[in-house]
């Protein structure tokens, strides 16, 4: 029997781009070839909590056209993709039965659900080297745990310790020229559309605020017309509270959730983008909100499953209720409010929300109708085409009063639709 081919692996989760990938990066300077794979994991798209899938269709849709963009930009640099559709250890198994792994380079998590992964692989591949990045962080942990040794409640005290001695790494450059073809002739490459994932294909709502593809071609398109051909940036800090159109925001927040656009190429391109047209406020807001990210991504690192846990970090014990029909009518946007249903009809008909809408009706879920967060949180999950675990459960944590906002507050859905909807114009929209 011939000797198996000892090569490494990379494995790519959510971090699915050809720019500023470590890992990429990183396995590429290794002397061993390196086989690049993704992962659709089986378990994932018939998992449920709380009656909700762990994906909806819009996410769904926005990860397979983001996978085979990152298919067609590794070709660019003769680098092939494996894609699979399965469970994740089998797969390892199955590549394990060609070559012998020496070495897997990926992306570092540490929620539940991500980490159980890395376990399972552990466990048919006990001998392999694990190579783990922290790409989806803005800030290195090594920065972040010398400024400060646990991570306070409030973002402002986050904000201002690690603020005075900013540091920001350069990006990674991965344009090396792979010579990897024969991988793709030992181990078939599945053919993976939306039905394969157990979905419909469907048009975007011609009213969507988030009228983009998914990939790392598309994110940085985006990237480079709101910054350089509309100069959008420099009104962000003006325009970032609005309800309608794809201008009021960056909309990064999708390719920065799985990967295919990461803070730190935002950042340095704010830089360039300061040098050229000027600082302001609101170049300066979208550095802040790349912190708020990082902080939540901090806050479940130290407080890993309580994120998830209905007291929160704070171990407050509120009584929240659960009433089925009380969730229903807000699914549906049925409710008493018509800012709230005009909302919650956009998150169903599009997989989009606003932040000033985000807020509104986790606030009124929790706090006036008296729902249990998580339930809330959960329909997010599958419903939002942006959905990232430690933004999704750091901000219902933050409104429902038990976690980083100690205050507790309610907000008033009435005024807030006064102020950022007076002309009616979302309401109408939606509510039509």
């Amino acid at each position: 029997m011939p000797e198996k081919q000892k090569i490494n692996i990379l494995w790519f989760t959510k971090d699915l781009r050809v720019r500023d990938n470590e890992s990429l990066f990183k396995v590429q300077q290794e002397d061993l070839p390196f086989l690049a794979v993704y992962i659709f994991e089986r378990d994932f798209f018939v998992q449920k909590q709380f009656g909700f899938r762990k994906i909806g269709k819009f996410r769904a849709k926005f990860l397979l056209e983001t996978v085979l963009d990152l298919e067609r930009n590794l070709n660019q640099i003769k680098t092939p993709l494996l894609k699979k559709f399965g469970k994740t250890k089998d797969v390892f198994l199955e590549i394990s039965e060609h070559y012998e792994i020496n070495a897997i380079f990926c992306q570092d998590e540490w929620t539940t659900e991500e980490s159980s992964l890395q376990q399972q692989i552990k466990t048919v591949l006990p001998n392999a080297i694990w190579f783990k990045s922290f790409s989806q962080l803005l800030l290195r942990p090594e920065f972040v745990f010398h400024q400060i040794e646990n991570i306070p409640i409030h973002f402002t005290v986050f904000r201002q310790k690690i603020e005075k001695d900013f540091i920001v790494r350069q990006e990674f450059i991965s344009d090396k020229i792979g010579d990897n073809p024969e991988f793709m002739v030992k181990i078939e490459n599945d053919n993976i559309d939306l039905k394969t994932l157990g979905f419909d294909d469907f048009e975007m709502h011609p009213y969507s605020a988030f009228p983009f593809s998914g990939g790392e071609t598309e994110a940085l398109n985006r990237l480079n017309s709101y910054f350089f051909d509309t100069k959008n940036l420099s009104i962000y800090k003006e325009t970032r509270n609005g309800l309608t159109g794809s201008d009021y925001s960056s909309k990064f927040s999708a390719w920065l959730a799985n990967g295919s656009l990461s803070a730190v190429t935002i950042f340095h391109e704010i830089k360039k983008y300061e040098a050229e047209f000027g600082s302001n406020d609101s170049t300066y807001w979208l550095v802040f909100e790349l912190l708020w990210r990082d902080f939540f991504k901090y806050v479940s690192i130290q407080h890993e499953n309580k994120i998830f846990q209905v007291d929160g970090i704070l171990s407050k014990n509120f009584p929240f209720e659960t009433n089925q029909n009380l969730t229903d009518n807000w699914i549906e946007g049925k409710t008493k409010s018509d800012f709230i249903n005009a909302n919650m009809r956009e998150i169903k008909n599009t997989g989009w929300m606003s932040n000033r809408g985000r807020q509104n009706v986790a606030s009124y879920f929790c706090k006036i109708l008296n729902q249990d967060w998580r339930i809330g949180a959960a329909y997010f999950e599958e419903m939002l085409v942006d959905y990232d675990v430690h933004s999704n459960y750091g901000n219902w944590m933050y409104l429902a009063g038990v976690g980083n906002d100690s205050r507790s507050r309610t907000f008033n859905p009435e005024k807030k639709a006064e102020q950022y909807d007076s002309d009616y114009q979302f309401r109408n929209l939606w509510l039509q």
